[in-house]
């Protein structure tokens, strides 16, 4: 665990490096290192080349694991934490960004509303945020992403949605709407446990054939 992180820190392929202020960088121009990795020939669907939300959820619950085993990783943790706190609420949306300092330039962020930012409120070990702010996260997913099947990928109203995909064709235009506004059961599990932490509803492990939950 300490050398994955240690090798971050360093940093390694593809841009990933831990940056200065605790959040961790990753990406480079023609490829993609998110879960978002539709790419057609050199066309990449959803670069999100810079700090991608969700990947700073992981990263930080990282952080967390490996301050139990050595405080060395207690200073990045908290200086990520408080970053991710400044710089990733969207004030005027009631969410947050998709990903900050996008294309590794400081102070540029990308607002398109997406499903990733659940992660830092549920589903992982340590949620990010908490509070109001978490179920305001929660509340705008579930307003503007949730479909009896999963969660969309993008909401309604963006250039993905209802334009863009019109123009391609073939495998361009199916790679499009996979990563631009498509229903994904891959999220359903974490938008679960977002809501539920959101709300104060804490599961606990039970016997076998004995289900329940349990209010805060």
């Amino acid at each position: 665990m300490e050398e994955i992180l240690a090798g971050y820190v360093r940093g390694t392929r593809f841009g990933i490096r831990a940056d200065d202020d605790g959040l961790l960088a990753a990406g480079v121009p023609g490829l993609q290192v998110t879960w978002m990795d539709a790419k057609v020939g050199d066309w990449v669907v959803t670069p999100r080349i810079g700090k991608p939300v969700e990947v700073q959820a992981l990263w930080l619950n990282a952080l967390w694991v490996g301050s139990k085993f050595s405080q060395r990783w207690e200073r990045g943790l908290a200086r990520g934490r408080k970053a991710f706190a400044e710089r990733f609420w969207n004030a005027e949306g009631g969410c947050l960004f998709d990903v900050v300092d996008v294309d590794h330039c400081p102070g540029v962020n990308d607002a398109a509303f997406r499903p990733n930012q659940i992660f830092a409120v549920g589903g992982l070990p340590v949620a990010i945020l908490e509070g109001e702010q978490a179920q305001r996260i929660v509340e705008a997913v579930e307003a503007r992403l949730l479909t009896p099947l999963g969660l969309r990928t993008l909401a309604s109203g963006r250039w993905s949605l209802t334009g863009r995909g019109r123009a391609v064709v073939g495998t361009r235009l199916v790679a499009d709407r996979y990563r631009a506004g498509r229903f994904g059961p891959r999220l359903g599990g974490l938008g679960t446990g977002a809501a539920l932490a959101a709300r104060g509803v804490v599961l606990r492990r039970c016997p076998a054939g004995v289900g329940g939950r349990t209010g805060r």
